[in-house]
């Protein structure tokens, strides 16, 4: 009897450890992700122009690998791939800047505007705006003689806006110049990790997958940009034509949007109804508008991008809102456009190793479940 007492003494004692080194484990793990997140956004200045630099790097690597097999070496190509890219987005920029000045200028009046051609749907819930109002007057405080207020001093918007742009133009430069060195690298950091593993078999396995992440993710990032770049060239020349101010603006900002999947087609839809509500009398005309971009995001979303990509690197939809938001809350606008990107590049490594497999099978769609990807792909690519 003794010998079973210890037994099983020394058998939940086992277990007891066993369940406190997983908690210590979760609790690590924990730690470390709100470290992480923390030193992303009180740093993100550093960060946010780091990522993307691997994300410019990795979305013109496919090309650079095509010019270093004509002869062409890769640091002549990088350089001139990132001239090109700083050239466009500069040229974009400039063009893009009097009407988006005009636009927030014209804000209010847009929305007064909008407000009155919407008003006679808005007649029936006159009432319970009424009331509505009513409630907000009886909840307001009123003011008090006697207590101050304290008021604190904003700076002026000039300044603001300068502020902006110089850490704008600051992190383009560093994103830039960084994407000029890891392209011109070449397989320079994918040696140094090669050479950091003893045995050759090792080496062999770290080196394809290394080539497989890196080309997945590559030939997905270049794919989506030239998607997302043919229908903002369709959406600008379609309401060209259609007649709508500023059709350049609306097909950059479609190309743009269409990185958030869902929330970014929607944006525009409602933007470009607001402003085609301004722009033109006739209210079904008006609607011709974002109508046609409902069009071109139908066309795009569920025959172009699946046809070019197929459907397993495709991301399941809580996943992506979730990405969206946290990145969103870290990087503002920028991180919401980089969210899915970055998503898909944390799937496609994860698919890769046996220990996170679990997680890139979380994040994959239900069509993506019943293609389970192998371990180890064929070999590099030259």
């Amino acid at each position: 009897m003794e010998g079973q007492s210890d037994a099983s003494e020394a058998g939940w004692a086992g277990r007891t450890a066993l369940v406190d080194a997983r908690l210590v484990h979760f609790a690590l793990i924990g730690i470390f992700i709100l470290s992480f997140a923390s030193a992303l956004y009180f740093a993100r200045d550093f960060f946010m122009p780091v990522v993307l630099a691997f994300l410019l790097a990795l979305t013109l690597s496919p090309v650079v690998r095509f010019m270093a097999k004509r002869g062409i070496p890769a640091a002549l190509s990088a350089t001139l791939l990132v001239l090109v890219a700083f050239a466009a987005i500069g040229s974009t920029g400039y063009l893009l800047s009097a009407p988006v000045v005009q636009l927030i200028s014209d804000a209010p009046s847009i929305g007064r505007q909008v407000t009155e051609k919407l008003s006679e749907f808005r007649r029936p819930f006159q009432h319970l705006l009424g009331v509505f109002q009513q409630v907000e007057q009886l909840t307001e405080v009123v003011d008090q003689p006697g207590v101050n207020r304290v008021v604190v001093a904003q700076p002026a918007i000039v300044s603001q806006a300068a502020g902006t742009l110089a850490s704008a133009a600051t992190s383009l430069a560093i994103m830039f110049v960084l994407s000029l060195f890891l392209l011109a690298s070449g397989t320079m950091f994918y040696e140094k990790i090669v050479q950091s593993f003893a045995k050759l078999s090792e080496k062999k396995r770290a080196l394809r997958i290394m080539y497989d992440v890196e080309r997945e993710i590559s030939r997905y990032l270049l794919t989506i940009a030239l998607i997302n770049s043919g229908l903002g060239l369709a959406v600008g020349l379609g309401l060209w034509v259609i007649g709508m101010p500023n059709p350049l603006l609306w097909g950059v900002a479609a190309g743009l949007l269409n990185f958030l999947p869902y929330v970014g087609a929607t944006l525009t839809i409602l933007t470009v109804a607001a402003m085609a509500l301004v722009s033109f009398d006739s209210m079904s005309y008006a609607l011709l508008a974002p109508a046609y971009i409902m069009l071109c995001d139908i066309i795009e979303g569920q025959v172009v991008t699946p046809f070019v990509l197929g459907r397993r690197l495709e991301i399941n939809a809580v996943a992506i809102f979730i990405a969206v938001a946290f990145w969103s809350w870290l990087w503002g606008f920028v991180g919401a456009l980089i969210a899915v990107p970055l998503l898909v590049a944390v799937k496609v490594f994860c698919d890769h190793f046996e220990s996170l497999h679990h997680v890139g099978n979380f994040l994959s769609a239900q069509q993506a479940i019943e293609e389970p990807q192998p371990a180890e792909a064929e070999g590099p690519a030259s």
